[in-house]
């Protein structure tokens, strides 16, 4: 869940996730249409799907006890690097590094690196610090590079609410030490703006002294947005509504939507989507206007009510009461049309 997703927002959907399949057991065998319901909002869809394989691979290949070396870890489905070396270290103090956005930021910073962190060489590099550092942080006396080095001290103190990561008791000192990096980066090194002054490394962070906290890390140019546009049809025959569900392999794939095409993003009004559609002749009102993003695209989606006395319209998909609309998992957007059908 925490993939691309900050805790805050995480932390109902873990909650009511621990009450529903609190068990791997029970996350392998559970109905896919229930594990997307109970994702419903959390977006990245795949993710869950790989949450269910992984559990049966674990059931499967270790006896239903969650790996504990990196390498098990790294195996099973939807887990790549950073969260295999997140795992390892919180969960089982293993000297494994984590690179996200927070430890580049912060990394970046504080050794004045200036090339884009997201060019293969320079993503080689900030990798090899934090494995220097974390296991830098199981010993009493620090070992490493010599840029390493001279940047070891601990990097999160009492004034950010985490211990001294680098310490003579080390039973836990990997795992707090890659989540002080986080944490600083989440609390402090913050992507504009950072709260040098209560730093606890500022002393050592190359790019406060050459005053480059803004210019790093260096990300290249932003990837121009495109702007998409999409009408929606919420059509209701004798108190039912049409939804469809998208197939695999596509964004939000699995989820249900109600009939939908995308149109020139100028182009005003619902009827292109209407010819599209099949439902020429159709007499609507807009119900309401959704913005949101995927990525790069900036998505404005209409949503056009009409009610249909005499004929429903030939048109793939399930005619349902709204009773039932409410157990089915929709994408973000659509969840918004359906929470307007109930209001009214």
């Amino acid at each position: 869940m925490l993939q691309q997703t900050q805790v805050k927002t995480v932390l109902p959907y873990w909650e009511r996730w621990m009450r529903e399949l609190p068990t791997i057991q029970s996350a392998a065998k559970a109905n896919p249409a229930k594990l997307h319901k109970l994702w419903e909002g959390l977006g990245y869809y795949t993710r869950v799907r790989n949450l269910q394989k992984a559990a049966q691979q674990i059931i499967a290949e270790h006896e239903g006890t969650f790996p504990q070396t990196f390498d098990d870890i790294l195996a099973l489905p939807g887990i790549g690097r950073y969260t295999a070396g997140a795992i390892a270290s919180i969960a089982f103090n293993q000297p494994h590094p984590i690179l996200d956005g927070n430890v580049i930021r912060v990394l970046t910073r504080i050794f004045g690196i200036r090339e884009n962190p997201r060019e293969k060489k320079t993503n080689a590099k900030l990798w090899r610090i934090a494995h220097e550092l974390v296991k830098a942080a199981t010993k009493p006396e620090i070992s490493g590079t010599r840029e390493t080095r001279a940047n070891i001290l601990p990097l999160l103190g009492e004034r950010a609410g985490v211990r001294a990561v680098v310490a003579q008791d080390s039973s836990n000192s990997c795992s707090h030490f890659n989540q002080s990096l986080m944490e600083l980066g989440a609390l402090i090194c913050l992507p504009r703006s950072p709260q040098c002054e209560t730093c606890p490394v500022s002393k050592l962070c190359v790019a406060r002294k050459l005053k480059l906290q803004e210019q790093l890390p260096n990300l290249g140019k932003r990837t121009k947005t495109t702007a998409r546009r999409f009408v929606a049809f919420v059509l209701e025959h004798d108190g039912k509504f049409l939804v469809r569900q998208r197939p695999d392999g596509i964004v939000n794939g699995h989820l249900w939507e109600f009939p939908n095409v995308e149109v020139g993003a100028r182009h005003s009004g619902p009827q292109r989507g209407q010819r599209e559609l099949g439902l020429n002749g159709l007499k609507s009102s807009l119900l309401c206007t959704i913005k949101h993003t995927i990525t790069r695209y900036r998505i404005t989606l209409e949503a056009y009510r009409a009610k249909l006395p005499d004929r429903r319209p030939a048109l793939p998909g399930a005619w349902l009461l709204p009773a039932k609309l409410e157990k089915l998992a929709f994408s973000s957007a659509h969840k918004k049309i359906l929470n307007q059908i109930k209001a009214i």
